[in-house]
């Protein structure tokens, strides 16, 4: 992290905590908070070096350079256990510790969550902390009947890959459109050719996923990189 800490500052990023800070300006206006994915089920410990969280440095890099005034905080979530296991749902409390915790760093600022698969399952269940403002959602692993009336208020976008075999782009679009009657707006655009791994076409994955962030946090300055069909009432278009 770049940013030298108090005694108190390192008891919330110290070993352990769910909170692990890239970026904390000393004065932030806004946050953005990286879910990487995970197991259906699984006890074992969350590592670092898992590729699922490796997936995600791509994105860190892409947002930080497509937000250059260096005035965001930018800090991912480190599960305790690889699964979301059931009704455990593990990953859920573990994102609501960060966001108090990032809430005690960075003040009371908007924070866009960016969440990939299981990620962007537990970035769907957290979304009604009071500092989340808006859910970037990739390759969500969205089961039929999520909830979403603690989307009120906030915007939502979901990229998902045309050729995706591990998570449903259906159940996405599924969610996506219950959403739009609580969410202040709900996108979904298709990813051509994109696979669950966001391995295929990965620049155009990282390059919108980044854009998507800049336009949360500054719409009047940063223009929505999505076709206007991608707010329509279809699966979401290609990309």
């Amino acid at each position: 992290m770049r940013r030298n800490g108090n005694d108190q500052e390192a008891s919330l990023i110290a070993p352990g905590s769910p909170l692990v800070p890239h970026l904390l300006p000393a004065r932030p206006r806004a946050a953005v908070l990286l879910l990487h994915g995970g197991r259906e089920a699984g006890l074992t410990p969350s590592r670092p070096w898992h590729p699922a969280a490796l997936r995600m440095r791509p994105f860190h890099r892409a947002i930080e350079a497509a937000l250059p005034h260096g005035d965001v905080a930018l800090a991912r979530v480190r599960y305790r256990l690889r699964g979301w296991n059931n009704d455990r749902a593990d990953p859920v409390p573990d994102t609501l510790d960060a966001l108090n915790r990032l809430a005690e760093l960075a003040g009371p600022v908007p924070t866009v969550l960016v969440g990939h698969s299981m990620g962007a399952r537990a970035a769907l269940h957290a979304a009604g902390h009071p500092q989340v403002c808006a859910v970037l959602a990739l390759a969500p692993w969205w089961p039929a009947g999520e909830p979403v009336r603690q989307l009120a208020g906030r915007h939502v976008v979901v990229l998902h890959g045309e050729h995706d075999r591990v998570t449903s782009p259906v159940e996405s679009a599924d969610c996506v459109r219950r959403a739009r009657g609580t969410a202040a707006r709900a996108a979904m655009a298709t990813i051509r050719g994109g696979d669950h791994a966001m391995v295929r076409r990965h620049r155009l994955w990282h390059r919108t996923a980044a854009a998507v962030v800049a336009h949360f946090l500054d719409p009047a300055t940063r223009p929505d990189p999505l076709p206007a069909e991608c707010y329509g009432p279809g699966d979401g278009p290609l990309l």
